[in-house]
């Protein structure tokens, strides 16, 4: 048995599991949030408590300490010598990573050489191995990529019709997001199924604040919705999703913006929060949907349409589908999106049941039994992929 950390760092937080492997149970898990703020927030829950306090955090140094010293503190762990790896959640290893790596500085500074490609994530998290390596020296540390599962698209799904020299030189193609979660649902999805792996097809609805489709073949992921960064794809929290490129040039002239801006908007400013002209939670767009607001409405209605649009592109890939799979926040969440989509896929014989369908956050069928394909709600696990990496990497026994 071994205690493995699954750590998911952003710029100003750390999200964290402590997992005994392989039987894979949580210890612990948390969140540290408004790190570099004036006051932050820890959130910790183990043996059925959640605690929340609010201490000062100046970087992710404090908060990994603070971390590790409260696991001591609470019993949670003997000692910080029962720690045997820590598992790192990367955003972009781009073609260089084709699977998860031991940390070294080699492999440190090419998640920095790929920063351009996740420019909110990939600095955020070299912070938090770093943090991590300072308070833990002699534990080995895996990184583990969300591009990596995407690493088996043929070419003909992520190569981009742009001159091949920006390719060539830039590494101008999709990479897709979201792999560690695609990865752990659609091999659950085969289990749920009771079909061998190798011969399923899934499609996978990971739909939170970011969001992504991903067509997987026999385990392996055939195509994905987001591309060069997470902007590319269907409407998200924030994010606009794919779009005619030269509306960048256009709002450019026509409000005196640069294209960073523009596109800093694209990312930020656009997707729920700028449709509905709410709020980028898709809490307060239902809120105002059901008070008869045609924007928030309107969301969801253009949502759940490009949604449909991969669903049936996937479907003709794949040459049939066997799971469809609901995941993420608002996949597990949101019912009437999941009506909604399923709703308008009929043509391929889809039946949902509404009574099934009336849950929030529980792994279920949602399909009557005579529906062509199965419909499922399967809540994601990311950190269990990591530590299941982390084991496998590390040789940690």
């Amino acid at each position: 048995m071994a205690k493995i950390m699954a750590v998911n760092a952003g710029s100003s937080s750390i999200k964290f599991q402590l997992l005994e492997m392989p039987q894979e149970v949580v210890i612990a898990s948390g969140v540290m949030e408004r790190i570099g703020l004036a006051e932050g927030i820890f959130t910790l829950k183990y043996n059925g408590k959640k605690e929340e306090t609010h201490p000062v955090l100046p970087t992710h140094a404090e908060g990994v300490e603070l971390l590790l010293k409260t696991l001591v503190e609470k019993g949670i762990v003997k000692s910080l010598d029962e720690i045997s790896g820590v598992g790192h959640r990367v955003v972009q290893g781009g073609e260089f990573f084709k699977d998860s790596s031991l940390v070294d500085d080699r492999v440190i500074q090419k998640i920095q050489d790929l920063a351009d490609l996740a420019p909110l994530h990939n600095p955020a998290h070299i912070i938090g191995i770093k943090a991590f390596q300072k308070a833990l020296p002699n534990v080995p540390e895996v990184v583990v990529f969300d591009t990596v599962f995407h690493q088996t698209m043929p070419e003909e799904a992520y190569m981009y019709a742009t001159p091949y020299e920006w390719y060539e030189k830039y590494g101008i193609r999709k990479y897709g997001a979201h792999g560690t979660s695609h990865k752990f649902v659609s091999q659950r999805a085969a289990e749920l199924i009771g079909k061998p792996l190798s011969e399923t097809k899934t499609i996978v609805c990971h739909l939170g604040n970011g969001a992504s489709i991903s067509a997987v073949d026999g385990g392996k992921c055939k195509d994905t919705s987001m591309g060069l960064t997470p902007l590319e794809g269907i409407p998200m929290g924030t994010r606009s999703g794919s779009l005619d490129p030269t509306v960048v040039s256009y709002i450019c002239e026509k409000e005196n913006k640069t294209a960073a801006e523009v596109v800093n908007i694209l990312n930020k400013k656009s997707g729920y929060l700028g449709m509905s002209g709410r709020s980028n939670d898709a809490r307060d767009v239902t809120a105002g949907m059901n008070a008869g607001d045609h924007r928030c409405k309107l969301t969801f209605d253009v949502q759940a349409k490009r949604i449909v649009d991969y669903i049936a592109a996937y479907y003709v890939y794949m040459g049939g589908c066997d799971v469809i799979a609901f995941t993420a926040g608002m996949g597990e969440n949101l019912k009437h999106l999941r009506k909604n989509i399923c709703d308008r896929l009929g043509v391929l014989g889809v039946k949902l049941d509404e009574k099934l369908n009336d849950t929030f956050s529980d792994e279920r069928i949602i399909s009557t039994p005579d529906s062509k394909i199965q419909v499922w709600i399967i809540p994601t696990n990311e950190e269990v992929m990591i530590a299941r990496d982390t084991v496998r990497i590390a040789n940690i026994k």
